[in-house]
């Protein structure tokens, strides 16, 4: 059976969780096996701050748990409607849809997942099982018109192979979360940080245990300012070629994570290339759309970059990897990101992000 993995991608900070002991004790309950408890805490939390993104995910957890699924898909997909930015929400929804056997929506949950967050690497993961599963029931389809349908033998026994003897006829059932297991943390995509990651088995809508992902979304430790709008790097004369790609190219991230800092919207978009990649060849003023809600919903963003590696592709193309930590009043996590910069009139510009 595929395995959709339950993955708190970022923990409440022990200051805020001193101001919310309700949130602690509900999501230390749902960790100890308890969930008729947790939910006692967690709705009262919820009835006093309605609004709290948090609150409203742990809640929708344990509903799963529970296997309240009809409720647990009324709350996720609530999150999706007042957060959109959020990608786990959108997960959650895909796992509760593939339980029942839906296939067509939990795969147009994942895809929303990934558009909203294109390096979401467990939606990914997800999007890649539901194809499978669909892929196993086109198949039997197949077999059942025509029994001596060489081709559809093979590709079916394929895909068995992939999933193991019993995994490719179960794939996409989801099991609610069971107590998580702490590991040693690191950001959003497996990087190492001081909030550690948790993976928990997600809850049971069939007799198969399988994983669903999903991140907490966390609060701040404590209230930020907005930073200072960024200046603008100095933008060379359109004749100018590039001269030292690895220093340059830096400075444009380092813009790029400021502009985002700032929740300056226009300066941020404006370090993507006009020929960037867009995911799933998604419309350039959609995707505009979507990124501006993204940068400036939030009351406060802070984005910090490491860890860089730099690999010149050509003359006027660089690739570069680099740690990323997100902060903001809604969600925290970190990741490993890519971005691939082209020389484009004069400046260093996003080409590909992943």
């Amino acid at each position: 059976m595929t395995r959709f993995s339950l993955l708190f991608v970022a923990l409440l900070p022990a200051v805020a969780l001193a101001a919310a002991p309700r949130l602690e004790d509900a999501s230390k309950l749902l960790r100890q096996g308890q969930p008729t408890a947790a939910l006692e805490k967690i709705n009262g939390y919820v009835s006093a701050n309605p609004k709290d993104a948090q609150g409203r995910f742990i809640k929708g957890l344990i509903l799963t748990e529970l296997t309240r699924y009809q409720e647990a898909i009324k709350v996720f997909n609530d999150l999706t409607e007042d957060y959109p930015e959020l990608p786990e929400p959108y997960n959650n929804l895909a796992v509760l849809y593939a339980a029942q056997g839906q296939y067509d929506r939990a795969k147009q949950s994942l895809e929303m997942a990934i558009r909203t967050h294109p390096s979401y690497a467990t939606a990914h993961e997800n999007l890649g099982d539901i194809y499978a599963k669909m892929a196993s029931l086109a198949y039997d389809k197949a077999l059942q018109l025509d029994q001596g349908n060489t081709s559809a033998q093979t590709k079916l026994a394929m895909i068995k192979d992939l999933f193991g003897p019993s995994r490719a006829s179960d794939a996409g059932k989801a099991k609610p979360a069971t107590k998580p297991a702490g590991k040693p943390a690191s950001g959003p995509e497996g990087n190492p940080g001081k909030n550690p990651d948790k993976v928990a088995e997600a809850p049971a809508a069939a007799s198969e245990p399988v994983k669903v992902a999903a991140a907490e979304p966390a609060k701040p430790t404590a209230a930020a300012a907005t930073p200072a709008k960024p200046q603008a790097p100095a933008k060379p004369s359109s004749a100018a070629k590039p001269k030292n790609p690895k220093a340059e190219t830096q400075q444009a991230l380092k813009a790029w994570a400021e502009a985002w800092s700032a929740r300056d919207a226009d300066a941020y978009l404006a370090m993507y290339a006009a020929d960037f990649k867009l995911p799933d060849g998604q419309d350039r003023a959609a995707w505009e759309a979507e990124r501006r809600e993204r940068v400036s919903r939030p009351e406060f963003i802070k984005v910090d970059i490491s860890q860089f590696s730099f690999r010149t592709l050509a003359s006027d193309k660089v690739r570069v990897r680099f740690t990323q930590r997100y902060e903001s009043n809604i969600v925290q996590d970190r990741m490993r990101k890519t971005l691939i910069f082209g020389w484009r009139d004069g400046a260093w510009k996003i080409l590909e992000e992943g």
